[in-house]
């Protein structure tokens, strides 16, 4: 039996402090799917690629982490991945209060 998805990734939202992840935190939840989107005409980072809760920009994968990712969505295959909350730590800095784990998808649920 094939699995539904692997393992890809995990970090922290990188850039959590500047932009909207204060007027949703209280929303999310560990399990809560993102959206990723890639930023081609980002002035900082050629790969970068923002996280989205519904129109809330949440930050962004830290760089160095997102070059594969960004190349994939860049490509259009945005349907790939599968992104989740697995840590929401509210004491925390607010670099690291959320987690983020990213899956691939396996073929068959694409």
């Amino acid at each position: 039996m094939k699995k539904a998805r692997r393992h890809y990734t995990t970090f922290s939202i990188a850039g959590f402090t500047y932009w909207e992840g204060c007027i949703v935190l209280d929303q999310l939840k560990i399990g809560t799917e993102l959206k990723l989107v890639l930023e081609g005409d980002n002035k900082f980072d050629a790969y970068a690629v923002a996280i989205y809760f519904g129109e809330h920009k949440l930050g962004y994968i830290p760089r160095g982490e997102n070059r594969e990712i960004s190349k994939f969505l860049e490509m259009g295959h945005s349907n790939l991945f599968e992104v989740r909350i697995n840590r929401i730590t509210p004491e925390a800095e607010p670099e690291g209060q959320v987690g983020v784990i990213v899956y691939i998808k396996s073929a068959i649920t694409l």
